[in-house]
């Protein structure tokens, strides 16, 4: 495992910047970070960037110093890069304009929403993860990604629109996705708990009870991803929250690189036996998906990458 730095050439805020990035371990890189006295919040999803004042500091740490050219070859190789695309997308501003068309006044929860999703304490459960969601939620039902459904939401007992929006362009599935993981201490099922109590109070003013009572039921129900035969929205969501298991194989390798990184606190051994319990679970419990577009598409994907995964683990 090694930590490269190119040069500082990148202007910004009056000075200029290098990238400091590791070839295998989002661990390591935030670790030698911490050492040189780096925030977290310098930090974007798959590098640091590094002010030229602090360039020698990260070289006397233990970066490899590189050219421009070879640190991208290597952040590709090692698996964690995050495409352009991606990264832009998972920007506060970004965010900030997406949840402005969808909940319009409610720029004060949009602020703390985002704010919560860039925690620096989040590796996989951050802003990418919202974004992928949202944009999978989307494609499920019907929408083009990053567009909000003016046309209401999704009927609760799977029959079409109904009168459920909460507020001229908010549909409750997609309110539900952007609080599922608002609050994310690392607590199975404490942090699905909070994040319905946070969207109860935070959407009180903002839309009417019926609609804030099923966003919070919506958001606790991606604690076991259990949606009921007829539970069309709860069945839209949970397959959104669980679309990153049918990514492509490479993405699903940085997915669980992410998930290791922000374990990265319990031992190799102990994560092993976890995350195989975790992943024996999904296999054993039955369908993944419940939305007929996500059994179709997705569903054997996803248990490929399941059992590709438990694999390497029992290596």
């Amino acid at each position: 495992m090694t930590v490269y730095v190119d040069p500082p050439a990148w202007p910004a805020h009056g000075t200029l910047f290098s990238h400091l990035v590791s070839d295998s371990s989002l661990a390591e890189l935030h670790a030698l970070a911490e050492a040189i006295g780096l925030s977290r919040r310098a930090f974007d999803l798959d590098h640091y960037d590094v002010a030229a004042e602090r360039y020698d500091d990260a070289v006397a740490a233990g970066a490899v110093p590189v050219d421009g050219r070879e640190l991208a070859r290597r952040l590709g190789a090692s698996g964690l890069r995050v495409p352009g695309r991606a990264r832009r997308a998972a920007k506060a501003d970004a965010l900030l304009a997406r949840w402005d068309a969808l909940l319009p006044g409610a720029r004060d929860v949009g602020v703390d929403l985002v704010e919560r999703w860039h925690e620096p304490h989040r590796e996989y459960h951050g802003p990418e993860h919202l974004v992928h969601a949202l944009d999978s939620l989307a494609l499920l039902e019907g929408r083009p990604a990053g567009v909000p459904d003016a046309a209401g939401t999704p009927d609760v007992h799977g029959s079409g629109p109904a009168p459920l929006a909460a507020g001229p362009t908010a549909s409750v599935t997609q309110l539900a996705i952007w609080f599922h993981d608002a609050v994310h201490d690392g607590e199975a099922g404490r942090d699905e708990e909070r994040s319905a109590e946070l969207a109860t109070t935070a959407l009180a003013p903002h839309t009417d009870a019926r609609a804030v009572a099923e966003i919070a039921r919506l958001v606790l129900l991606t604690t076991h991803h259990d949606p009921a035969p007829d539970d069309r929205a709860g069945a839209l969501v949970s397959d959104a929250d669980l679309a990153i298991l049918a990514a492509a194989p490479d993405r699903y390798a940085r997915y669980v690189r992410q998930v290791r990184a922000e374990y990265a606190h319990v031992p190799d051994d102990a994560f092993r036996a976890g995350r195989a319990a975790v992943l024996r679970s999904l296999l054993d419990a039955g369908p993944l998906y419940r939305t007929p577009f996500a059994v179709e598409r997705w569903e054997d994907r996803a248990r490929a990458n399941l059992v590709a995964e438990l694999a390497d683990l029992g290596r």
